[in-house]
Order: structure tokens, then C-alpha cells, then sequence
């Protein structure tokens, strides 16, 4: 029925449009007088010739002069306060460890196959980034998934993939008995050379 209703409508607008024109009445006059423009991406009506603009904020813009930036700016980004170094750090306890005063946190991960290693988001708990070989879009470049190689260049891929996410200062303290490995050394590495810094900024109390 909806459907029926839908179409005996249409053939109204169609048939006021018909009769309209048999009537001798120009469309474009009608259109102009009602100043609307009829166009998919377009919501408000189009203004006349000699008339005003109105812009987001309710100002009046002469008509093609070039568009106002709007004086009031809304931050999105709900990690603002960490890119300024004013977010509250979670300290924890002394005897935790790998630490929790930090706000982004770098976990690498050697399995029996594999090399895996993700930013952890420390106060929500969430993964924000994470690169591995399990992916084959780094697997099929790779004669070994799990050799020092390997390591280098999930790193490497890390740290584009950080870099795209507005995340460029990470907190990692490796195991101490891996640190010296050369897996670990190569990792770091790449992470340098793709312009992570591996140490957050102190937080301003002020």
C-alpha cells in the first residue's frame, strides 16, 4: 500500500507539472521566483542575484567574497591533553612492573613463529596500533617470520603506522635479559629511524 501511495503521488507532482506547461507558464520563472536550486549536495536555498550570503554563524557575507573561517574552534580529539602533556599519568603501584606512568605503551611480543608488537593506550586500556608478521602484507616479504629481519621490519612498519596515527612518543622497556639481543637492538632501531622517540615528555602540573 505504501508503495502505491508512493507512486499515485509522484503522478500528481507530474501531472501539476504537465498541466503547468500546458497552461504556458515557464519553469524557470517559477524556479527563480522560489530562488531553490535543485542539486543533490546542496541544503540551503540559492540567494538572488545582489543579495546577501549567510554564513554557519548567522553573519551576512556579501555574495562572492571569499568564505569566513569560523572564530570558534571545537578540539575532536580526545587525547588532546596527552599531545600538551597535561593528562594524569596512572602511577600505580611501585612494585608493578612494566610501569604504568606512561600513556602510550610499546609491547613486542616473540613467539615460536612469529613477531608481534602493539601501542597499548594505558588509561583506556586499548590497542591503538599493532603491526606482525602474521599480516601478509609483511609476511610475503619475508624469508623468516621470526628472525632478527623480521623484528626490523614489523619495527619499521610500526612506526609508519604510528606516525599516520598522530602517536610519536612511546614508552617501552623490553625485558632485561632481551634487551641486548640483536632482535631487539634492530627493533629499536627501526623504530628510531622511522621517527618514534622511545620516551614520553614530562607532565606539566602547571
Amino acid at each position: 500500500m505504501s508503495l502505491l501511495k508512493g507512486i499515485r503521488g509522484k503522478w500528481r507532482v507530474f501531472g501539476g507539472l504537465f498541466s503547468m506547461r500546458a497552461a504556458g507558464v515557464d519553469f524557470k520563472d517559477v524556479f527563480k521566483e522560489t530562488a531553490v536550486r535543485f542539486s543533490s549536495c546542496l541544503v540551503s536555498p540559492r540567494p538572488r542575484d545582489g543579495e546577501e550570503e549567510s554564513s554557519e554563524d548567522g553573519q551576512r557575507v556579501p555574495r562572492g567574497s571569499a568564505e569566513l573561517v569560523n572564530p570558534r574552534f571545537v578540539n575532536r580529539n580526545p587525547r588532546n591533553l596527552e599531545r600538551m602533556s597535561l593528562a594524569m599519568k596512572d602511577r600505580g603501584w611501585e612494585t608493578v612492573w612494566p610501569r604504568r606512568a606512561c600513556w602510550h605503551r610499546l609491547c613486542i611480543e616473540h613467539s615460536q613463529h612469529h613477531v608481534s608488537a602493539h601501542v597499548e593506550h594505558v588509561p583506556s586500556g586499548e590497542v591503538v596500533v599493532s603491526a606482525s608478521t602474521q599480516e601478509w602484507a609483511v609476511k610475503r616479504h619475508l624469508y623468516s617470520t621470526r628472525d632478527v629481519l623480521a623484528s626490523e621490519s614489523v619495527g619499521r612498519v610500526l612506526a609508519q603506522r604510528c606516525l599516520e596515527s598522530g602517536v610519536q612518543h612511546l614508552h617501552f622497556r623490553a625485558v632485561p635479559w632481551s634487551y641486548k639481543t640483536e632482535r631487539m637492538q634492530k627493533f629499536r632501531a627501526a623504530l628510531k629511524e622511522g621517527g618514534i622517540i622511545l620516551s614520553e615528555p614530562r607532565r606539566i602540573y602547571k
